[in-house]
Protein backbone atom coordinates (compact mmCIF):
# COMPACT_ATOMS: atom_id res chain seq x y z
CA UNK A 1 0.00 0.00 0.00
CA UNK A 2 1.34 3.52 -0.66
CA UNK A 3 1.71 5.55 2.49
CA UNK A 4 1.01 9.29 2.57
CA UNK A 5 4.09 11.48 4.77
CA UNK A 6 1.35 11.36 7.64
CA UNK A 7 1.17 8.22 7.81
CA UNK A 8 2.86 7.38 11.32
CA UNK A 9 0.91 10.30 12.97
CA UNK A 10 -2.29 8.79 12.04
CA UNK A 11 -1.32 5.64 13.15
CA UNK A 12 -0.18 7.54 16.52
CA UNK A 13 -3.19 9.01 16.74
CA UNK A 14 -4.91 5.79 16.89
CA UNK A 15 -6.38 6.10 13.72
CA UNK A 16 -8.13 3.25 12.32
CA UNK A 17 -6.88 2.34 8.91
CA UNK A 18 -8.45 1.20 5.47
CA UNK A 19 -7.61 0.76 1.86
CA UNK A 20 -8.49 3.36 0.11
CA UNK A 21 -8.01 2.28 -3.69
CA UNK A 22 -3.95 1.52 -3.23
CA UNK A 23 -3.65 4.05 -0.49
CA UNK A 24 -3.34 3.24 3.48
CA UNK A 25 -5.88 5.97 4.98
CA UNK A 26 -7.14 6.74 8.01
CA UNK A 27 -10.95 6.18 8.00
CA UNK A 28 -11.92 8.12 11.32
CA UNK A 29 -10.05 8.90 14.98
CA UNK A 30 -12.32 7.25 16.91
CA UNK A 31 -16.03 9.09 16.31
CA UNK A 32 -16.82 9.59 12.36
CA UNK A 33 -19.78 11.54 14.03
CA UNK A 34 -17.91 13.73 15.85
CA UNK A 35 -15.19 14.64 13.58
CA UNK A 36 -17.86 15.33 11.22
CA UNK A 37 -19.97 17.87 13.52
CA UNK A 38 -16.34 19.21 14.32
CA UNK A 39 -15.66 20.49 11.07
CA UNK A 40 -19.18 21.78 10.52
CA UNK A 41 -18.94 23.40 14.01
CA UNK A 42 -15.06 24.58 14.54
CA UNK A 43 -12.42 23.08 12.27
CA UNK A 44 -11.46 19.82 10.86
CA UNK A 45 -8.38 18.43 8.93
CA UNK A 46 -7.84 16.00 6.27
CA UNK A 47 -4.58 14.14 4.98
CA UNK A 48 -5.50 14.51 1.03
CA UNK A 49 -1.49 14.05 -0.01
CA UNK A 50 -2.80 10.76 -1.98
CA UNK A 51 -3.90 13.05 -4.26
CA UNK A 52 -1.32 14.44 -6.76
CA UNK A 53 -0.50 17.96 -7.54
CA UNK A 54 1.16 17.88 -11.56
CA UNK A 55 2.46 21.06 -13.13
CA UNK A 56 1.78 21.93 -16.49
CA UNK A 57 5.30 24.12 -17.76
CA UNK A 58 6.31 25.43 -21.02
CA UNK A 59 5.16 27.72 -23.64
CA UNK A 60 1.71 27.27 -25.05
CA UNK A 61 0.29 25.82 -21.73
CA UNK A 62 -2.78 27.56 -21.85
CA UNK A 63 -3.77 26.61 -25.22
CA UNK A 64 -2.71 22.74 -24.58
CA UNK A 65 -5.35 22.79 -21.86
CA UNK A 66 -8.14 24.73 -23.86
CA UNK A 67 -7.82 21.32 -25.46
CA UNK A 68 -7.51 18.77 -22.75
CA UNK A 69 -10.34 20.24 -20.80
CA UNK A 70 -13.99 20.80 -20.65
CA UNK A 71 -14.25 23.93 -18.86
CA UNK A 72 -12.86 26.68 -20.55
CA UNK A 73 -9.42 28.13 -19.04
CA UNK A 74 -9.98 31.24 -20.60
CA UNK A 75 -11.48 32.29 -17.71
CA UNK A 76 -7.98 32.24 -15.84
CA UNK A 77 -7.01 35.52 -16.14
CA UNK A 78 -5.83 36.46 -12.40
CA UNK A 79 -2.81 34.64 -11.44
CA UNK A 80 -3.82 32.40 -8.51
CA UNK A 81 -7.38 31.65 -9.40
CA UNK A 82 -8.50 28.18 -9.79
CA UNK A 83 -11.17 26.21 -12.34
CA UNK A 84 -13.24 23.17 -11.77
CA UNK A 85 -13.21 21.32 -14.24
CA UNK A 86 -13.70 17.30 -16.04
CA UNK A 87 -11.34 15.86 -18.12
CA UNK A 88 -13.07 14.00 -20.55
CA UNK A 89 -12.30 11.04 -23.58
CA UNK A 90 -13.16 11.14 -27.07
CA UNK A 91 -16.94 9.56 -26.57
CA UNK A 92 -17.56 12.18 -23.73
CA UNK A 93 -17.08 9.75 -20.57
CA UNK A 94 -15.20 11.37 -17.41
CA UNK A 95 -11.75 10.13 -17.33
CA UNK A 96 -11.02 12.80 -14.00
CA UNK A 97 -12.60 15.44 -12.26
CA UNK A 98 -10.30 18.17 -10.85
CA UNK A 99 -8.96 21.78 -10.21
CA UNK A 100 -6.73 23.87 -12.65
CA UNK A 101 -4.74 26.86 -10.86
CA UNK A 102 -3.25 29.80 -13.10
CA UNK A 103 0.16 30.47 -11.91
CA UNK A 104 1.91 31.94 -15.10
CA UNK A 105 1.26 31.82 -19.17
CA UNK A 106 3.69 29.16 -18.98
CA UNK A 107 2.76 27.46 -15.46
CA UNK A 108 -0.34 25.44 -14.62
CA UNK A 109 -0.90 23.27 -11.59
CA UNK A 110 -3.62 20.27 -11.60
CA UNK A 111 -4.55 18.30 -8.83
CA UNK A 112 -6.00 15.22 -10.02
CA UNK A 113 -7.79 12.39 -7.88
CA UNK A 114 -5.65 9.75 -6.21
CA UNK A 115 -7.28 6.51 -7.87
CA UNK A 116 -6.82 8.14 -11.78
CA UNK A 117 -3.49 9.94 -11.04
CA UNK A 118 -1.73 7.43 -12.76
CA UNK A 119 -4.11 7.21 -15.69
CA UNK A 120 -4.32 11.30 -15.50
CA UNK A 121 -0.95 11.43 -16.12
CA UNK A 122 -0.12 8.91 -19.03
CA UNK A 123 -3.66 10.58 -20.74
CA UNK A 124 -2.05 14.14 -20.37
CA UNK A 125 1.29 13.06 -21.32
CA UNK A 126 -0.10 11.06 -24.58
CA UNK A 127 -1.89 14.28 -25.78
CA UNK A 128 1.04 16.33 -24.98
CA UNK A 129 3.34 14.40 -27.51
CA UNK A 130 0.09 14.73 -30.22
CA UNK A 131 -0.58 18.09 -29.70
CA UNK A 132 2.37 20.24 -27.49
CA UNK A 133 5.66 17.98 -27.50
CA UNK A 134 7.73 20.76 -26.58
CA UNK A 135 5.40 21.03 -22.83
CA UNK A 136 6.66 19.55 -19.34
CA UNK A 137 4.24 17.48 -17.64
CA UNK A 138 5.79 17.26 -13.46
CA UNK A 139 3.91 15.08 -11.07
CA UNK A 140 4.90 16.42 -7.97
CA UNK A 141 5.53 13.46 -5.78
CA UNK A 142 7.55 15.34 -3.03
CA UNK A 143 4.30 17.35 -1.79
CA UNK A 144 2.07 17.01 0.86
CA UNK A 145 -1.54 18.34 0.94
CA UNK A 146 -3.41 18.92 3.93
CA UNK A 147 -7.59 20.48 3.95
CA UNK A 148 -8.25 22.65 6.68
CA UNK A 149 -11.73 23.14 6.61
CA UNK A 150 -14.48 24.82 9.04
CA UNK A 151 -16.16 27.75 9.95
CA UNK A 152 -13.34 28.54 12.15
CA UNK A 153 -10.39 27.09 10.00
CA UNK A 154 -9.34 30.24 8.60
CA UNK A 155 -8.63 31.66 12.00
CA UNK A 156 -6.86 28.52 13.20
CA UNK A 157 -4.59 28.20 10.14
CA UNK A 158 -3.18 31.77 10.43
CA UNK A 159 -2.57 30.96 14.01
CA UNK A 160 0.09 28.30 12.48
CA UNK A 161 1.07 29.78 9.24
CA UNK A 162 2.31 33.23 11.25
CA UNK A 163 1.91 36.46 8.49
CA UNK A 164 -0.29 34.94 6.39
CA UNK A 165 -3.31 36.78 7.10
CA UNK A 166 -2.66 39.55 5.56
CA UNK A 167 -1.76 37.02 2.33
CA UNK A 168 -5.07 35.19 2.30
CA UNK A 169 -7.96 36.91 4.28
CA UNK A 170 -9.56 38.33 0.88
CA UNK A 171 -8.58 35.14 -0.97
CA UNK A 172 -12.32 34.52 -2.96
CA UNK A 173 -13.13 31.09 -3.27
CA UNK A 174 -11.46 28.99 -6.07
CA UNK A 175 -8.46 31.56 -5.81
CA UNK A 176 -4.94 30.75 -4.24
CA UNK A 177 -1.74 32.46 -3.53
CA UNK A 178 1.74 31.18 -2.59
CA UNK A 179 3.27 32.35 1.49
CA UNK A 180 6.31 30.94 2.36
CA UNK A 181 6.59 27.42 1.50
CA UNK A 182 2.98 26.92 1.53
CA UNK A 183 0.23 27.20 -1.95
CA UNK A 184 -3.00 27.75 -0.32
CA UNK A 185 -6.21 27.62 -1.80
CA UNK A 186 -9.57 28.46 -1.11
CA UNK A 187 -11.11 25.53 -2.26
CA UNK A 188 -12.57 22.35 -0.08
CA UNK A 189 -14.46 19.24 -0.28
CA UNK A 190 -16.63 19.77 2.68
CA UNK A 191 -19.43 22.65 2.01
CA UNK A 192 -17.48 24.63 4.48
CA UNK A 193 -15.21 27.23 4.35
CA UNK A 194 -11.51 26.89 4.46
CA UNK A 195 -8.59 26.22 2.78
CA UNK A 196 -6.46 23.05 0.90
CA UNK A 197 -2.74 23.65 1.62
CA UNK A 198 0.16 21.93 -0.65
CA UNK A 199 3.42 22.08 1.32
CA UNK A 200 6.88 20.24 0.94
CA UNK A 201 6.32 16.21 2.45
CA UNK A 202 9.20 17.20 4.56
CA UNK A 203 6.82 19.79 6.63
CA UNK A 204 3.83 18.02 6.86
CA UNK A 205 4.37 16.28 10.21
CA UNK A 206 5.31 19.41 11.78
CA UNK A 207 2.45 21.47 10.13
CA UNK A 208 -0.12 18.67 11.19
CA UNK A 209 1.03 18.78 14.71
CA UNK A 210 0.72 22.46 15.15
CA UNK A 211 -2.93 22.60 13.59
CA UNK A 212 -3.79 19.94 15.91
CA UNK A 213 -2.20 21.89 19.10
CA UNK A 214 -4.38 25.15 18.20
CA UNK A 215 -7.68 22.69 18.15
CA UNK A 216 -7.81 21.48 14.64
CA UNK A 217 -9.77 18.17 14.66
CA UNK A 218 -8.35 15.15 12.53
CA UNK A 219 -10.45 13.70 10.43
CA UNK A 220 -10.19 10.78 8.62
CA UNK A 221 -12.42 9.49 5.16
CA UNK A 222 -15.64 9.08 6.70
CA UNK A 223 -16.06 12.35 7.72
CA UNK A 224 -14.79 13.45 4.27
CA UNK A 225 -17.17 11.64 2.74
CA UNK A 226 -20.42 12.56 4.95
CA UNK A 227 -19.65 15.90 3.88
CA UNK A 228 -19.48 15.98 0.59
CA UNK A 229 -22.51 13.99 0.51
CA UNK A 230 -24.34 16.58 2.35
CA UNK A 231 -22.86 18.98 0.26
CA UNK A 232 -23.56 17.22 -2.87
CA UNK A 233 -19.94 17.24 -4.34
CA UNK A 234 -19.60 13.80 -6.67
CA UNK A 235 -16.90 11.06 -5.88
CA UNK A 236 -15.03 9.92 -8.58
CA UNK A 237 -15.57 6.57 -9.22
CA UNK A 238 -19.42 6.83 -7.55
CA UNK A 239 -21.28 9.47 -9.01
CA UNK A 240 -18.90 9.38 -12.39
CA UNK A 241 -16.05 7.46 -14.11
CA UNK A 242 -15.42 7.00 -18.13
CA UNK A 243 -18.72 5.41 -18.49
CA UNK A 244 -20.79 8.30 -17.56
CA UNK A 245 -20.74 12.03 -19.01
CA UNK A 246 -21.36 14.92 -17.31
CA UNK A 247 -24.81 16.06 -18.40
CA UNK A 248 -26.08 12.60 -16.33
CA UNK A 249 -23.45 13.77 -13.18
CA UNK A 250 -24.50 16.99 -12.56
CA UNK A 251 -21.41 18.59 -13.92
CA UNK A 252 -23.08 20.30 -16.97
CA UNK A 253 -21.95 23.80 -15.14
CA UNK A 254 -18.31 22.62 -15.54
CA UNK A 255 -18.15 21.99 -19.77
CA UNK A 256 -18.43 25.51 -22.08
CA UNK A 257 -20.31 24.17 -24.97
CA UNK A 258 -20.75 27.61 -26.24
CA UNK A 259 -17.12 28.91 -26.69
CA UNK A 260 -16.15 28.04 -30.48
CA UNK A 261 -12.96 26.36 -28.66
CA UNK A 262 -12.55 22.17 -29.92
CA UNK A 263 -11.65 20.40 -26.86
CA UNK A 264 -11.77 16.32 -26.53
CA UNK A 265 -15.10 14.53 -26.12
CA UNK A 266 -16.92 18.38 -27.38
CA UNK A 267 -18.26 16.52 -30.50
CA UNK A 268 -19.57 13.25 -28.38
CA UNK A 269 -21.18 15.63 -25.74
CA UNK A 270 -23.10 18.05 -28.88
CA UNK A 271 -24.66 14.67 -30.40
CA UNK A 272 -25.64 13.17 -26.91
CA UNK A 273 -29.31 12.44 -25.77
CA UNK A 274 -29.97 13.63 -22.26
CA UNK A 275 -32.04 11.09 -20.63
CA UNK A 276 -30.36 10.88 -17.52
CA UNK A 277 -29.13 13.56 -14.61
CA UNK A 278 -28.34 13.50 -11.31
CA UNK A 279 -30.98 14.17 -8.60
CA UNK A 280 -31.06 14.50 -5.07
CA UNK A 281 -32.92 11.96 -2.65
CA UNK A 282 -34.32 12.33 0.98
CA UNK A 283 -35.60 8.72 2.88
CA UNK A 284 -39.23 9.47 3.67
CA UNK A 285 -39.40 5.90 5.64
CA UNK A 286 -36.89 4.37 8.08
CA UNK A 287 -33.69 2.41 6.70
CA UNK A 288 -30.39 3.83 4.52
CA UNK A 289 -29.56 4.62 1.45
CA UNK A 290 -26.57 3.36 0.00
CA UNK A 291 -25.13 3.44 -3.09
CA UNK A 292 -26.01 1.15 -6.19
CA UNK A 293 -29.28 0.79 -4.73
CA UNK A 294 -32.22 0.60 -7.00
CA UNK A 295 -34.88 3.10 -8.02
CA UNK A 296 -38.48 2.91 -9.56
CA UNK A 297 -39.48 5.84 -10.88
CA UNK A 298 -42.74 6.43 -13.16
CA UNK A 299 -40.86 6.71 -15.76
CA UNK A 300 -38.41 3.78 -17.86
CA UNK A 301 -37.20 4.89 -20.71
CA UNK A 302 -34.81 3.32 -22.64
CA UNK A 303 -33.92 0.75 -20.23
CA UNK A 304 -31.64 3.07 -18.53
CA UNK A 305 -31.02 1.84 -14.62
CA UNK A 306 -32.00 4.26 -12.16
CA UNK A 307 -29.72 3.81 -9.09
CA UNK A 308 -28.22 5.50 -5.85
CA UNK A 309 -24.77 6.50 -6.76
CA UNK A 310 -23.76 7.74 -3.90
CA UNK A 311 -26.05 6.72 -0.37
CA UNK A 312 -25.58 7.23 3.49
CA UNK A 313 -26.67 9.06 6.58
CA UNK A 314 -26.52 12.71 7.15
CA UNK A 315 -25.46 13.99 10.57
CA UNK A 316 -26.72 17.41 10.32
CA UNK A 317 -30.29 16.58 8.93
CA UNK A 318 -30.10 13.54 11.14
CA UNK A 319 -31.45 11.39 8.20
CA UNK A 320 -30.44 9.58 5.46
CA UNK A 321 -29.96 11.20 1.94
CA UNK A 322 -28.26 10.24 -1.75
CA UNK A 323 -27.35 10.90 -5.17
CA UNK A 324 -29.02 8.85 -7.70
CA UNK A 325 -29.07 8.91 -11.30
CA UNK A 326 -32.93 9.15 -12.78
CA UNK A 327 -34.45 9.98 -15.94
CA UNK A 328 -34.55 13.62 -16.58
CA UNK A 329 -38.13 14.22 -16.73
CA UNK A 330 -38.26 13.27 -12.92
CA UNK A 331 -38.99 16.68 -11.07
CA UNK A 332 -38.24 17.99 -8.02
CA UNK A 333 -40.70 16.91 -4.82
CA UNK A 334 -41.88 13.51 -6.69
CA UNK A 335 -41.97 10.76 -4.91
CA UNK A 336 -39.51 7.41 -6.13
CA UNK A 337 -39.23 3.99 -4.35
CA UNK A 338 -35.73 2.80 -3.84
CA UNK A 339 -34.95 -0.66 -3.47
CA UNK A 340 -33.74 -1.46 0.20
CA UNK A 341 -32.83 -5.40 1.78
CA UNK A 342 -35.08 -6.49 -1.32
CA UNK A 343 -37.95 -3.75 0.54
CA UNK A 344 -39.41 -0.81 -1.19
CA UNK A 345 -39.16 2.28 0.59
CA UNK A 346 -40.56 5.62 0.19
CA UNK A 347 -38.01 8.94 -1.24
CA UNK A 348 -38.49 12.33 -2.30
CA UNK A 349 -36.64 13.92 -4.81
CA UNK A 350 -34.38 16.99 -3.97
CA UNK A 351 -32.70 19.57 -5.11
CA UNK A 352 -29.05 19.67 -3.91
CA UNK A 353 -26.35 20.41 -1.88
CA UNK A 354 -28.59 19.32 0.88
CA UNK A 355 -26.09 21.52 3.40
CA UNK A 356 -23.84 24.56 3.29
CA UNK A 357 -21.86 26.20 5.81
CA UNK A 358 -23.49 23.90 8.71
CA UNK A 359 -26.96 25.05 7.83
CA UNK A 360 -30.11 22.42 5.63
CA UNK A 361 -31.29 23.72 2.54
CA UNK A 362 -33.88 21.54 2.64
Amino acid sequence: MKKTPLNQIHRDMNARMVPFGDWDMPLHYGSQLDEHQKVRSDAGMFDVSHMLAVDIRGEGARNFLLNLVANNVTKLVQPGKALYTCMLNEQGGIIDDLIIYFLTESWFRMVVNAGTADKDVAWIRTKRDELMPGLEIIPQFNLAMIAVQGPNARAKLWQVIIGSQAATENLKLFQSTVFDKYFIARTGYTGEDGFEIILPADNAEDFWNKLHAVGVTPAGLGARDTLRLEAGMNLYGQDMDETTNPFESGLTWTIDLKDPRDFIGKKALLEMPIRQQLFGLLLEDRGMLRNHQEVFTRYNENGDKNQITSGGFSPTLNRSIALARLPSKITIGDEVQVLVRDKKLRASVSKYPFVRNGKSLI
